[in-house]
């Protein structure tokens, strides 16, 4: 009897851990998918971009890009330039806005009036990029060519004002997160010694938060940088050099735009098919850089709210060389103010603003600090106010606009007369498929990724080469991950366009979103939870499944929802290796399928005629409405949960 309780227990044992030691394996291989994906990405793009059909210091400053010509010119420089002053125009516009917003909602807004707008504002982000360009064509681009008088409101003015609005979703939540980590008593010392909140506000909280919102205006930029459709349908796309450069009517191409206009149509292995692949990689590396050094700096903020920052005399040099570089920073920004004003207002306006400024600041010198502080906050309030503006404009126009087209009839049946009858079906069910497949294969991968890195591993070099992996994939430009599926699963797998491909590219695109968010979620769970239900005899994984993934699925569910909403929304990654302008059903996943998004995209700039606007206009409207409710949902779970659970 006694040897009986002995064996039985044995091999129970056995069974058990070998069942541990699988569950175990699978978790790392989701792991190490990661890492996969981004060095397959790297190495087919730099194998599709070699041979370039010209030498690299050619192609990076060439003036001239005329692939199809007699005698074929591949000069990226235009394309390089397009992009840095579309760029450069989104921050001009985006940053004010946005660091006055973080100010607002952290340091001046109530408790209750700060969980309102933090969650709208959350919902810019949310707006698919297909939106920001419809918006943008119907209406901005209209009222630059009726407003100034240019041959075409298409242009680098219009392209930098939308991608300025769809970068301050970014720019404000990190910077305001890095406004929060300042440490309370640094404040309270402030206030006690007598000085006013503006002045803790400027003298205190922004120097100690700068690094984050350095941080902050550099993953804002690395959104505008990646962007394709907004620009794509906005700025002209003319591969030239604005000439005088400062000229901000001109109309412009960027790297992102010209990728998405040519790689649908070249020739499979001719020197322009290389030179595009080439300009892919190019735009890959800034983006890698530009990710590296946020998430580097954003490394070193933790590090030193941990305690683990320099010895005090190398602080003090360090916050003198940061005040010098904030100085520049800001001169460069109202330089590039003033020549934005001068172009879109004249010199009179230019003139009267700067006479305006010199005016104020001769104000400021004799006004008593109480009222240069309620003057400062009458200003950070006018800019939350602009932003929920901007907000209130964009929805409302696509919300009346849309209203017109919609019916029970448009939502269920196909496309007619090439969209211009409405009918929203195919698409719709296109963008389910496409979205439900993409999280279908992310999903487990994501999590199990997450659960291997918290529960299974300590902090080394391979769980940082990892999450370095997630972070980059993260940030890396949709068009990028477009132009691995079209490279591999397209051409090299020989696939042609089909829904599969799509669902594994939108996948390997959501998977970082995924597995960031678990992430988070499992180091939310304290670690005595786990400590006594090992102690009681349950093992690593037994302990993962009853005792750490219930309080953390809320996360994890967050995570899943906002990837859906995001493979919903996305055009550039699909639009040449999964859909069409189709009024019919798939059948299969070897067959391609038609987006809403790309209904859109179609709708808006290839069908001529009002009514095509009409049904494009509805047709955004539904998209928006099933990206926006889902991040809703998302943001609920979230704030729902993290009120109720507070360990």
């Amino acid at each position: 009897m006694i040897g009986r309780r002995i064996r039985l227990p044995h091999y129970t044992f056995s069974r058990k851990y070998i069942k541990e030691d699988i569950i175990k394996g699978l978790l790392l291989l989701s792991a190490i998918i990661g890492i996969i994906v981004i060095f397959s990405i790297l190495f087919f793009l730099v194998k599709e971009a070699y041979p370039l059909p010209t030498d690299i210091w050619t192609f990076l400053s060439g003036e001239f890009w005329r692939p199809t010509s007699a005698n074929p010119l591949f000069g990226a420089l235009p394309l390089i330039v397009g992009t840095l002053l579309v760029t450069l125009g989104a921050m001009v516009f985006a940053v004010p806005l946005s660091i006055g917003s973080a100010v607002f909602i952290s340091e001046i807004a109530s408790p209750r009036i700060r969980g309102i707008i933090k969650p709208v504002i959350e919902l810019l982000a949310g707006i698919p990029s297909v939106v920001y360009g419809f918006f943008g064509l119907i209406i901005l681009v209209d009222w630059i060519y009726k407003g100034y008088g240019v041959p075409t409101g298409e242009t680098w003015l219009a392209g930098s004002i939308i991608l300025g609005i769809m970068a301050i979703p970014t720019i404000t939540s990190v910077a305001e997160d890095a406004i929060n980590a300042v440490p309370r008593h640094y404040k309270e010392g402030s206030l006690a010694m007598g000085a006013t909140r503006w002045q803790t506000i400027r003298n205190v909280v922004l120097p100690s938060a700068l690094s984050g919102i350095t941080a902050a205006i550099i993953l804002g930029i690395g959104r505008a940088v990646g962007e394709t459709m907004a620009v794509m349908m906005i700025c002209g796309n003319s591969p030239v050099i604005p000439s005088p450069l400062w000229n901000v009517f001109s109309p412009i191409r960027t790297l992102t735009s010209n990728l998405g206009i040519e790689i649908g149509e070249v020739p499979f292995g001719s020197g322009h098919y290389h030179a595009l692949f080439g300009v892919a990689v190019l735009l890959l590396i800034i983006t890698l850089i530009i990710n590296i050094s946020a998430v580097y700096i954003l490394g070193k903020i933790k590090e030193k709210q941990m305690g683990l920052g320099k010895k005090k005399k190398n602080l003090l040099i360090s916050i003198e060389i940061i005040n010098k570089i904030k100085r520049y920073i800001i001169h460069v920004i109202i330089g590039a103010l003033l020549i934005f004003i001068y172009f879109a207002g004249g010199l009179f306006v230019t003139l009267g603003l700067v006479v305006s400024a010199i005016i104020v600041y001769f104000i400021f010198k004799r006004l008593s600090q109480k009222n240069i502080q309620r003057f400062s906050f009458s200003i950070i309030t006018i800019s939350i106010l602009i932003v929920l503006s901007i907000l209130i404009i964009l929805l409302s126009y696509i919300i009346l606009n849309g209203m017109d087209s919609m019916s029970w009839e448009f939502l269920t049946t196909p496309h007619r007369s090439l969209g211009r009858q409405g009918g929203v079906f195919t698409a719709l069910l296109g963008t389910l498929y496409l979205a439900v497949g993409a999280i279908a294969i992310a999903l487990p991968i994501g999590v199990g990724a997450a659960i291997y890195l918290v529960e299974y591993t300590k902090e080394n070099r391979f769980t940082r080469i990892v999450r370095s992996a997630a972070d980059l994939l993260n940030g890396t430009p949709s068009i990028v991950f477009g132009l691995f599926g079209f490279a591999f699963l397209v051409l090299f797998l020989g696939w042609g366009r089909v829904l599969l491909a799509g669902q594994i590219t939108l996948a390997f695109m959501i998977i970082p979103t995924i597995l960031r968010t678990s992430e988070e979620a499992l180091k939310s769970v304290p670690q005595s939870i786990r400590e006594g239900s090992l102690a009681v005899g349950a093992t690593r994984w037994q302990t993962i499944k009853r005792v750490v993934l219930p309080p953390a699925s809320p996360g994890m569910i967050t995570g899943a929802i906002l990837g859906i909403g995001r493979a919903a929304g996305e055009t550039a990654p699909i639009m040449f290796i999964a859909v069409t302008f189709s009024a019919i059903e798939p059948s299969s996943f070897w067959e391609p399928v038609n987006a809403l998004s790309y209904h859109i995209l179609v709708l808006a700039t290839e069908i001529p005629g009002q009514e095509a606007k009409t049904a494009a206009g509805g047709a955004a409207l539904v998209l928006l409405m099933l990206v926006v409710g889902l991040y809703t949902v998302a943001i609920f779970i979230r704030n729902y949960y993290s009120k109720k659970m507070k360990w």
